[in-house]
């Protein structure tokens, strides 16, 4: 495996490199001038290997080590297609509320109260035998499209969607309308 990475990253690095490290040459050039690091970085020495490491591990973490950021990034690439993986999207985090003090928390206040619903779905389902007609009725006066063989399927075909993305008022119109005739209504 160490010899098949080391022949693979040595192939890479022989085709990639003329171009590749020119841009990343003048990119580190452009960026060191814009942003001078902190002497904590500068003094700064990487942490030591894990001692209890095999050898064949220790050979290519040194030779991964060895490669230019966009190497990696085509390293990570190719076997990520090699071994089939998939890049899984993270959810967003959600903003945290500053340490501070009060105003701070009054919009995550906000966010938490749920809003109002405003958008219902007017589900019929479940009618009186007995005022199963009357039912029939109402639902062809509300969906002028239905003739009466329609409505009487749509009524004894129950549950179903009366009134899709209805007002609040339209909704509670059509509920007290249904129960008023024995039916019994929910608004989703």
């Amino acid at each position: 495996m160490a010899a098949r990475l080391s022949s693979f990253t040595q192939n890479f690095v022989r085709v990639a490199a003329p171009s590749r490290s020119l841009a990343i040459r003048t990119f580190a050039s452009t960026s060191s001038s814009r942003a001078e690091p902190t002497t904590a970085a500068v003094s700064s020495t990487p942490p030591p290997p894990p001692t209890n490491l095999s050898p064949k591990i220790s050979k290519i973490v040194d030779e991964i080590s060895t490669l230019s950021l966009l190497e990696a990034a085509d390293l990570v690439q190719a076997l990520k297609s090699k071994l089939n993986i998939v890049d899984i999207a993270l959810p967003a985090a959600s903003a945290a509320p500053a340490a501070g003090g009060g105003a701070a928390a009054a919009p995550v206040e906000e966010v938490a109260a749920p809003k109002e619903k405003t958008v219902f779905n007017v589900n019929l389902t479940k009618i009186d035998a007995a005022q199963k007609a009357k039912a029939i009725r109402e639902v062809k006066a509300l969906m002028p499209s239905m003739n009466l063989v329609e409505a009487k399927k749509f009524v004894e075909s129950l549950p179903k969607v009366l009134k899709e993305n209805a007002t609040k008022e339209e909704s509670e119109k059509l509920q007290a309308l249904f129960k008023g005739i024995g039916a019994e209504v929910t608004l989703d």
